[in-house]
């Protein structure tokens, strides 16, 4: 038997709990033992819950227990989800996390700690949810150099412009359809702003060219004002406005990094990206252009990639390629990337 622990147990977390029991055989036959869910930590207990008897309030009982191999942060948050990671790191426990905040802050360190203390530090649904991106960079695009990065990494977002497009919907008509539906929290700040985009676009520039770069370090536009004449605008010389991530290596060797609404030629994948779907279009020198395309988040989604980086830590414990050992990005790596808003995405 070997157990692993939960931090948090909302949405993404729970999940995380289903999709181990429901696989649970299939873990098995691949791993050759069976995992449990021994504890997770949340502030609330789930009382009638199958899993009310796993609910621990105390993070000393998680660390202090040598049977917990893989630590499953779902908590949100930089602090305390990243000094949680931390101890579990130091206590030479893998970490494995869906939270983008923490990865995109503290990723440089807590992969260092990771190697240092021989564990690992996985992150696959902290970038495009259930989109398999963050393992393909490090394994299956190795070869290449990668140039650019571009996508549409915010469900939220995403959701609102095309109910603005295909209904006709105002943003805030279209916002307040979001947080309805559940997939815009009470303050879409982070999503409407594009710093949910943004940190997502430092974590995928830090696998492409091994720096880490701060929040700051991204020219960001966010959706909040644009009208609905921008988008039907746009739509009649045959573009779509979607608010669009990039990342790219200029010919001088700095990184111009941006999130900004931008018009994206009708017909093509990342036009044709609509409601909460994300895509990613990354661009090396041996493959060209690559796709991926998927639910961006969603409960099941982003928890199956959850389990992915769970088996895979239990697997191959402490190997991790070059490309997640990071350094930290200085404003002297940084180009501007101009005045994005609105412009055509080639």
């Amino acid at each position: 038997m070997t157990d692993i622990a939960l931090l948090g147990f909302g949405t993404v977390g729970s999940g995380v709990a289903e999709v181990i029991d429901d696989r649970r055989e299939y873990i098995k036959k691949r791993l050759g033992d069976e995992v449990r869910v021994k504890y997770i930590l949340d502030l609330r207990d789930f009382p009638g819950s199958r899993y009310e008897s796993r609910i621990v309030h105390d993070y000393g009982i998680i660390l202090n227990d040598p049977d917990v191999r893989v630590v499953a942060e779902m908590m949100g948050g930089v602090h305390p989800a990243a000094d949680f990671s931390r101890a579990a790191l130091e206590a030479g426990k893998s970490v494995v996390t869906s939270n983008k905040a923490v990865v995109a802050d503290c990723g440089a360190e807590l992969l260092e700690l990771a190697r240092k203390r021989g564990v690992r530090y996985l992150f696959e649904a902290s970038v495009g949810g259930g989109i398999p991106v963050v393992r393909p960079m490090t394994d299956d695009l190795a070869e290449n150099e990668i140039t650019k990065i571009s996508g549409i990494l915010n469900g939220t977002t995403n959701f609102i412009l095309s109910k603005m497009e295909s209904e006709g919907a105002s943003f805030p008509d279209a916002l307040a359809e979001a947080q309805r539906l559940g997939y815009a929290e009470a303050d879409p700040t982070a999503d409407v702003e594009g710093y949910d985009a943004a940190r997502k676009i430092l974590i995928l520039a830090a696998l492409a060219w091994g720096k880490l770069f701060p929040l700051e370090a991204v020219e960001t536009l966010g959706i909040r004002s644009l009208t609905r004449a921008d988008v039907e605008a746009a739509a009649s010389e045959g573009y779509r406005v979607k608010l669009v991530a990039t990342a790219e290596k200029l010919a001088n060797g700095k990184i111009a990094l941006s999130v900004s609404p931008r018009r994206v030629p009708s017909g093509t994948v990342l036009a044709s990206t609509d409601g909460v779907f994300n895509a990613v279009r990354i661009t090396g020198s041996v493959t060209g252009d690559v796709l991926f395309y998927g639910r961006g988040a969603g409960k099941l989604p982003t928890a199956g990639a959850v389990v992915s980086d769970i088996i895979d830590a239990l697997e191959r414990k402490s190997f991790a390629p070059p490309a997640l050992f990071w350094g930290k990005g200085t404003a002297s790596d940084v180009s501007s990337a101009g005045d994005l808003y609105l412009s055509v995405l080639d």
